[in-house]
């Protein structure tokens, strides 16, 4: 069973709402199903939403510059010492 729902918007939501719709070629009324389902799945149905939080102390900027971050903690392992070859007489 359907039921409606109303909802107020304040005009910035509303031209966000507009343009996420026709990007996607759906509803308004779509939208906010989606938004709904999203927004209450539960984290165990998403193994990758369960795992959010399980570190402490990261830098609260690590999702903008993640490529930084990885570059600033690899250790890359160190390149073999090879010896010279000695010419055979």
């Amino acid at each position: 069973m359907i039921k409606p729902l109303q909802v107020y918007l304040d005009e910035e939501d509303l031209e966000s709402l507009d343009r996420w719709t026709v990007e996607r070629g759906c509803s308004k009324s779509q939208a906010v199903r989606i938004a709904i389902r999203a927004l209450t799945r539960l984290r165990e149905e998403n193994p990758l939403l369960s795992a959010s939080g399980m570190i402490d102390a990261l830098p609260e900027d690590l999702s903008a510059h993640f490529d930084r971050y990885l570059q600033e903690t690899y250790i890359a392992e160190k390149k073999p010492l090879y010896r010279k070859s000695r010419k055979r007489p």
